[in-house]
């Protein structure tokens, strides 16, 4: 005979027959309670943007004589004002300066649609692509005063894309079970599934199942009973040139993820409270307390990266990995690069 559930109360009588009538209606009937009970009006936790950590010298940025600089630009946002001087010449009177810019396809015009030179040289780009990734030099002539000649300097900037990650919250948990080969695993695997994606529908997010798997686990001092293992993930629909569900700052995807993850956690939790009281049998198949686990993932994009060594100023960026790399013909890049552990892959250099 299999043993009961971990805190299973004393005194409760065994389980109706996985396939019977009654078992099927508990099931049915103990899932559908939780939907109803469940409230959309559940808190959620704030969380601050992932990207670009933006300070006030970030929307101009400077040059330097003695090496290429970095600048981050989200993909199809507008760029900060890349400036041609350094630190010292930018608080500084220059003479008849003048600016000239090269990128990866060439001189860079005032009258380019994509990529701007103001009056004073700076270059701004209106919607940034990933083809626009790459080494621009600025080449600079100026006079210090009127008397003296005039000075030549070249300044390099590295320009990268970068994007949001795709984060997504997975989350793990464990069922008493019929027998693995019971065909009742299967259906009940199925309404559950339906029924988180029910919670989550308005928050236009979705719920995807990653595994399921039926194994016999040995309780202490106890016997054998079957239990499923589920691992599914919830994430957004909306995707980043995809419509948006709502215009609202609340409608982040961020913090719509937060909502459905506080409905997860208040689903399993009335399961508890459910089983709690009830004095009818337990049904065969029944959520573990506990067994609830949840675990955040950032995932690039293949193409991206995040690196907190090579792109200290951006580290949760998914940064492009080559710049100059994209080949337009099919829009590809390198492989994912990150130094995360968690992708088991290394950095492009």
């Amino acid at each position: 005979m299999e043993a009961s559930a971990p805190g299973a109360r004393r005194g409760w009588r065994r389980a109706p027959v996985a396939g019977s009538p009654l078992f099927r209606a508990a099931v049915v009937l103990l899932l559908s309670a939780f939907v109803a009970r469940a409230s959309p009006s559940v808190g959620y936790l704030i969380r601050l943007p992932r990207g670009f950590r933006l300070t006030q010298d970030a929307v101009k940025i400077v040059g330097s004589s003695n090496f290429p600089v970095k600048v981050y630009v989200m993909l199809h946002q507008k760029s900060p004002h890349v400036l041609c001087v350094t630190p010292r010449l930018r608080n500084s009177e220059m003479i008849d300066p003048s600016f000239q810019w090269h990128g990866p396809r060439g001189k860079i015009i005032s009258e380019n649609s994509t990529a701007q030179v103001t009056s004073t040289g700076s270059l701004i780009f209106q919607n940034f692509e990933e083809s626009m990734s790459g080494v621009y030099t600025c080449f600079l002539e100026y006079k210090p005063t009127v008397e003296e000649i005039v000075k030549n300097l070249q300044l390099k900037y590295v320009i990268y894309a970068y994007r949001e990650p795709h984060y997504y919250y997975q989350f793990t948990a464990r069922y008493h079970a019929a027998p693995c080969n019971s065909i009742y695993n299967i259906s009940f695997e199925k309404k559950l599934l339906q029924i988180l994606s029910k919670l989550v529908l308005d928050l236009s997010c979705e719920v995807s199942l990653l595994k399921s798997e039926c194994h016999r686990v040995k309780m202490q001092r106890a016997g054998l009973q079957n239990e499923l293992f589920f691992t599914f993930s919830v994430s957004s629909l909306d995707t980043e040139k995809g419509p948006k569900p709502c215009a609202d700052h609340n409608c982040e995807s961020s913090k719509r993820l937060s909502k459905a993850k506080n409905l997860i956690e208040r689903f399993f939790n009335q399961q508890v409270e459910v089983l709690g009281r009830r004095a009818e049998p337990l049904p065969e198949i029944y959520y573990i307390e506990g067994t609830l686990q949840m675990v955040w993932i950032n995932r690039c994009f293949p193409g991206y990266g995040m690196n907190t060594l090579k792109h200290p100023k951006c580290p949760e960026c998914c940064v492009i990995c080559s710049p100059g790399s994209y080949n337009p013909r099919d829009g590809t890049h390198c492989l994912q690069c990150n130094s995360s552990l968690a992708f088991g892959a290394k950095a492009c250099l």
